[in-house]
């Protein structure tokens, strides 16, 4: 059996999954398998995992049973996965050579459940990446998860097998931020995860996915804060100062209107002005990105955001 089961939930993703299966192909580790959950897509996304089956056998194509990213990531974790250490990712993000390699050697050495890295952003291509994700010295809390989660996204955690059967599934019913709610969950019951300073995983920032839906993104928000409430947890003033932040700088980098990032912008600086300009460069750079936006025309104040 594989050491790693890699979970790929695919919707439509034909542009970008070739891309994402050979980044997986070309790691520098060999004892792995993927599985593509098909969530009913319409477009060449079963062919283009199908084609990359024919060329390596590790890749499987299985169909979702239920609807959405959480219900293929747990009937692929869950019913069809092999291997001991779970990795997701995906269908439009890339890996680095080395990410499972490092995730090995993490686990080897280190006492915890779950691990992931560090993520570059970019739009068109990977090398014009100019913006990092902040990897936290200690392991995850649940006020670290409510304020500006540092994992980020699934395509940059991996949990062991075992620490996902100890703690639980994903909450099918949530359908965006569903991987905030999983990780209080998972924290709030004792779990340790781990981040390692090192470049794993490439975001593509698209500004059609659901990632960008802003609306969204603060119904899934408002399920996290419930979950984490039944912990006797709840966001400090300086959490939902950093959470404003992360949604100023996301609007700002989709051009989401010009007032929209300034809005944000102001109600995390009256949340907390310390935790919103915690590290000074993010802070101080997301306020003038907000302003210049309101000012300058689209691309100059992206351009001086990044």
């Amino acid at each position: 059996m594989p050491k790693f089961s890699v979970i790929i939930p695919c919707f439509n993703a034909a542009d970008t999954l070739s891309e994402t299966l050979e980044s997986i192909r070309l790691q520098t580790v060999s004892d792995w398998e993927v599985i593509c959950v098909d969530d009913g897509s319409t477009d060449d996304t079963r062919l283009r995992i199908l084609d990359a089956a024919k060329n390596d056998d590790r890749i499987k194509l299985v169909e979702n049973p239920g609807k959405g990213p959480s219900a293929a990531r747990n009937f692929g974790a869950e019913l069809v996965a092999q291997g001991s250490i779970i990795s997701f990712c995906d269908a439009d993000d890339l890996w680095s050579t080395t990410k499972l390699a490092e995730v090995d050697a993490f686990f080897q050495t280190t006492h915890c459940d779950g691990t992931f890295g560090q993520i570059a952003f970019f739009d068109n291509n990977p090398s014009d990446a100019r913006v990092f994700s902040t990897v936290p010295d200690k392991a995850l809390s649940i006020n670290d998860l409510l304020g500006e989660n540092p994992v980020c996204t699934m395509s940059n955690l991996s949990i062991r097998r075992s620490s996902l059967q100890r703690y639980g599934s994903f909450d099918e019913a949530v359908v965006h931020n569903e991987d905030l709610e999983w990780l209080i969950r998972i924290v709030g019951q004792g779990g340790v995860i781990l981040g390692r300073k090192s470049q794993q995983v490439w975001y593509r920032a698209s500004p059609t996915g659901l990632s960008a839906n802003l609306k969204a993104m603060e119904a899934g928000r408002r399920l996290a804060i419930a979950t984490a409430k039944r912990f006797g947890a709840k966001p400090t003033r300086q959490a939902n100062a950093i959470h404003q932040r992360y949604l100023a700088r996301r609007a700002l980098r989709m051009g989401h209107g010009k007032f929209l990032t300034l809005k944000f912008a102001l109600a995390g600086l009256a949340q907390s002005p310390r935790g919103f300009m915690t590290p000074p460069r993010r802070g101080a750079l997301t306020v003038l990105g907000a302003f210049a936006n309101t000012l300058m025309p689209r691309r100059v104040a992206r351009a001086l955001f990044s």
